[in-house]
């Protein structure tokens, strides 16, 4: 089977392998996420684990290791009260609106029990360290209101010292593990990390690309008899390490049971009282949220208008989160709620998006590719009126030229950085009455959250895209949520996408896979037999068929697979294509000048270009945001070759011509969303690279995206109720 980003690995040693973390890290950085979600809610919990029967029957005194592991008091007590501090934050602004969430009030039993823990060492009345110190809130660079320079863009974290990297290495080799995994742990665990390895060896979960059984070995290495399969502290790194395996495949939740049962996979021998061991240690967070039942719309209820929750609900089982995520998703809810409640509203004239933007601070628009041209002409008219206006984009690579120019339409990414778009005032808000998001589905929460908290009290936002394709590659369904929890305006598009392109993914987008009349080659179906002809001909369009037919250079045409691995994955076709397009020796890490790459500043997010050149500080790329410089130690780790993506890198993203793997072992991957997805990145051809036969339309028909495990939506319509028509 075609082997998608971060899809459950295949067994390995309980001794590190470096070639096997490295590889397993490059799947999760480069892609952000799998393209083939697998249905488990447990998101990563199927993996196979290495038996530790062996550690089972050494000694291991868990209340003693747990002493010894235990931070000293006042490092305790500095993180604790970070973590205090950032949750009173988000507490004190929500107090100072109406209808907060109540939560908790229904709880009993164990979820009573979790939830009196977690709070009991946000209070400060039980002792325990915070697993991972939160992260630092970015600095905003202050500006006089009346000026337009842009905040310089956060400074990169401070490199690990000599000394910290030489103490890591050193616990490294007494584990068994690879030295060379001393940057990431020093990045991951910071200056201390050598002393934090050698008292909880498990915290090695917190590298990207580690696995369980390998962490089992290491700490067998370094701990001998004093450790076994119940020690407290392995407990608490598996809960962790579960959710961040969640939070790949877009969960920024887990329910109890579902933690539990990955940690019995693991051979915890308690999986309850190993939550209740994360819980109290303050790893990790226990949420109840209510299930409000929500109104159906009134027929005669006026344009725009929102349906809110009237009635108390069922209560749903408790979540488990990482802070990270909760602080986002709850920071997020307070910004939209802070918007939805600060703008005056206005009569618009115009059709039905400018009168809902009149008249409300949140607007949600839905529709296909020929839909953006609705939200585009809305900000038009926007600054027609004098307002300050600005339209994001997903990718950047989609803005035109002109537009580019202007200043009218950037990159969010280049937004958020600060390298384009409007000013900021002193307190960091940016200089808008008004922002269009497109490309809205591909928003994660930390993303969103960041977004939402730049805009100024008053300003509108648009959030717009099509609820169709692949949900966002980091965690979180923002736009799906704000969507499903009906506290503002919806305007979905009636103007359908043209041609015969248009056609045929608009009949997917409803479980059709329909045969569309295709005079000028709009779509070509390719059979094929095996893998190694889908490479053959795939190579053959993608520089022969296509530049002939449509007058388009190889750089015009992208090629979208189902996942990384595999003898027609991503690595395979950009070794043929790159053997056919640019050869090379690959002098620079692997690469020439010329290479068509794929770039992973962050988990989630890809940003396409080519390669220039290389220096000292590392390989020099040519992106839609201008040029980027890949640092020497991340070429390996965060940089592929870009002629072949899956969809989700894709995502977002338009071509002149498109060609679409479907390789027979690609099947298990293919969904609605993901056919829907490849084949609607193309503009004027679309070519199919068909070795599935039924599968594909079985697919189209019957294979959904899994849902999210998320907590947005019921935040949103607590803070967003109406409270007289409860």
């Amino acid at each position: 089977m075609t082997e998608p980003s971060g899809e459950t690995a295949p067994e390995a040693p309980e001794d590190l392998d470096q070639d096997a973390v490295e590889e397993d890290a490059a799947e999760q950085e480069a892609a952000g996420r799998e393209d083939a979600a697998p249905s488990s809610g447990t998101a990563g919990a199927t993996e196979a684990s290495e038996s530790v029967e062996s550690a089972g029957t050494e000694a291991a005194d868990g209340t003693e290791a747990s002493k010894d592991a235990a931070p000293e008091l006042s490092e305790a007590q500095a993180e604790l009260a970070a973590q205090r501090e950032l949750r009173a934050r988000i507490e004190a602004r929500k107090a100072e609106k109406s209808g907060p969430v109540e939560s908790g009030g229904k709880l009993s039993g164990t979820a009573a029990d979790l939830l009196a823990a977690v709070r009991a060492v946000e209070g400060g009345s039980a002792s325990g360290g915070a697993f991972y110190a939160p992260a630092p809130e970015p600095p905003r660079a202050p500006r006089p209101p009346e000026t337009t320079v842009r905040p310089a863009a956060p400074a990169a974290p401070p490199a690990p010292t000599a000394g910290a990297l030489a103490g890591v290495r050193e616990v490294l080799a007494r584990g068994g593990a690879p030295e060379t995994l001393a940057g990431q742990v020093a990045a991951a665990l910071g200056e201390q990390a050598a002393e934090a390895l050698t008292e909880d060896p498990w915290r090695l979960l917190a590298v990207t690309g580690v696995r369980p059984e390998q962490a089992d070995g290491f700490a067998r290495a370094l701990l001998g008899g004093a450790c076994g399969p119940d020690d407290p502290r392995r407990a608490v790194a598996l809960t962790v390490w579960l959710l961040d395996r969640a939070a790949l495949q877009g969960h920024t939740a887990l329910t109890l049971d579902e933690v539990a049962a990955g940690l019995a996979r693991h051979e915890v021998p308690d999986p309850e009282k190993a939550v209740e061991t994360a819980v109290s240690e303050g790893a990790v967070l226990v949420f109840q949220e209510e299930e409000p039942e929500e109104a159906e719309p009134e027929e005669d209820a006026e344009e725009g208008e929102a349906a809110v929750a009237r009635d108390e609900g069922p209560v749903e089982p408790p979540l488990l989160g990482l802070d990270r995520y909760a602080l986002a998703e709850e920071s997020l809810a307070d910004g939209l709620a802070r918007l939805v409640r600060t703008v005056t509203a206005e009569e618009w004239d115009g059709g039905e998006l400018e009168r809902a933007v009149g008249g409300h601070g949140l607007v949600l628009h839905t529709g296909g590719e020929a839909a953006r041209a609705e939200p585009l002409a809305l900000a038009a008219a926007a600054r027609e009126r004098g307002l300050r206006v600005l339209v994001t984009v997903h990718d950047a690579e989609r803005p035109g030229d002109e537009e580019r120019a202007a200043g009218t339409t950037v990159p969010l990414a280049a937004l958020l950085s600060g390298t384009a778009g409007p000013g900021r005032d002193e307190e960091g808000a940016l200089a808008l009455d008004l922002l269009v998001v497109l490309d809205a589905p591909q928003l994660d929460v930390e993303t969103g959250a960041m977004l939402v908290e730049a805009l100024p009290d008053g300003c509108r936002l648009v959030l717009g895209g099509d609820p169709e394709v692949l949900g966002s590659a980091g965690p979180g369904a923002v736009f799906a949520d704000a969507l499903a929890a009906r506290v503002c305006p919806r305007v979905a598009s009636r103007r359908p996408d043209p041609g015969p392109l248009g056609e045929l993914v608009s009949g997917i987008g409803v479980g059709e896979l329909n045969q569309v009349e295709a005079p000028g080659k709009e779509v070509v179906i390719v059979p094929v037999r095996d893998a190694g002809e889908a490479v053959h001909r795939t190579v053959q369009l993608v520089a022969d068929s296509v530049p002939r037919a449509f007058g388009l250079s190889p750089e015009q045409t992208r090629v979208i697979t189902v996942g990384h691995g595999g003898s027609a994955g991503t690595r395979a076709l950009n070794t043929a294509l790159k053997q056919r397009l640019n050869p090379g020796p690959g002098r620079f890490g692997g690469y020439d000048p010329g290479d068509r790459v794929a770039y992973a500043p962050a988990p989630g997010r890809t940003v396409t270009g080519t390669v220039l050149g290389a220096d000292p500080e590392g390989l020099r790329l040519s992106t839609g945001e201008g040029e980027v410089v890949v640092p020497k130690e991340r070429v390996e780790s965060a940089l592929r070759h870009g002629w072949a993506l899956t969809a989700h890198q894709a995502a977002g993203g338009r071509w002149p011509a498109v060609v679409v793997v479907l390789p027979g072992d690609a099947a298990p991957g293919l969904s609605r969303p993901w056919v829907y997805t490849a084949f609607g990145r193309a503009e004027r051809h679309l070519s199919v690279v068909h070795g599935v036969d039924q599968a594909l339309p079985r697919s189209v028909a019957e294979v959904l995206a899994p849902a999210r495990t998320t907590r947005l939506r019921p935040l949103l319509i607590g803070l967003l109720a109406t409270p007289d028509e409860e």
